[in-house]
């Protein structure tokens, strides 16, 4: 596990079984930058781990490459998405289109002209964060949830949350490489100054030896085999 400061607990924002490719368990940042509040962002998503190189979508590697990948045909495509602790919706974006694909070459281009190009003065930061909800949890503590499938947020502006309600559903919208969740805390609601904060997971199990082994205050690290039973023990 990396270094870092002291991290503050939530629960974890999904059910069943979960990869987190970008995760500060493993590196800081762990997307590569500081914008947006990304210091400590987790992303997660659903892969095939009986398959050589765990991919995260029904088909094979020459269709993605040639063909593209139609969004339903990823695991997490649709999956729900939980409130990670109690707290007021402050933010909820909706209606960001989503590409009804992916493909590698396409989905490279449009990620780096989006991160250089984008500007936080005149831009819709659902280009880059997609459909989304942000979620104050406490005083300076805000819960970020990106690239929500569009027209799946369930949730409004004000609304109280416990921990545990569904927010929405996993999409593709914004700047995304491939369906998945991105989740972050912050110390603002507005993302295109915040900074981001420490997070760990109040509780999860993680895949070793064969067994599924509890994990309490954990932070993930990208190779984990990571799962929330639908019934959270926590």
């Amino acid at each position: 596990m990396t270094n870092m400061p002291k991290p503050i607990n939530v629960q974890f924002p999904l059910r069943g079984e979960w990869l987190a490719p970008n995760t500060p368990g493993t590196k800081i940042p762990s997307h590569g930058s500081n914008k947006f509040g990304t210091q400590y962002a987790y992303d997660f998503v659903q892969v095939d781990w009986q398959k050589n190189g765990r991919p995260a979508y029904r088909g094979g590697l020459l269709k993605y490459l040639i063909q593209g990948i139609p969004i339903r045909d990823y695991y997490c495509w649709g999956q729900s998405v939980y409130a990670p602790g109690n707290g007021v919706v402050i933010q909820v974006a909706d209606g960001y289109p989503e590409r009804d694909r992916t493909n590698l070459l396409g989905d490279l281009r449009r990620a780096r002209q989006a991160a250089k190009q984008f500007n936080p003065q005149t831009d819709d930061v659902r280009s880059v964060a997609g459909n989304f909800v942000v979620l104050k949890l406490a005083e300076n503590i805000y819960a970020a949830l990106f690239h929500l499938q569009t027209g799946s947020i369930q949730v409004i502006a004000g609304q109280p949350v416990n921990a545990g309600d569904i927010l929405g559903r996993v999409g593709h919208s914004g700047n995304s490489f491939a369906p998945h969740l991105h989740f972050q805390l912050m110390d603002s609601s507005d993302i295109a100054v915040a900074q981001g904060l420490p997070c760990a997971f109040s509780y999860y199990e993680v895949h070793h030896a064969g067994v599924w082994q509890p994990i309490e205050n954990g932070i993930p690290a990208s190779k984990d085999r990571l799962r929330l039973p639908a019934t959270n023990p926590q």
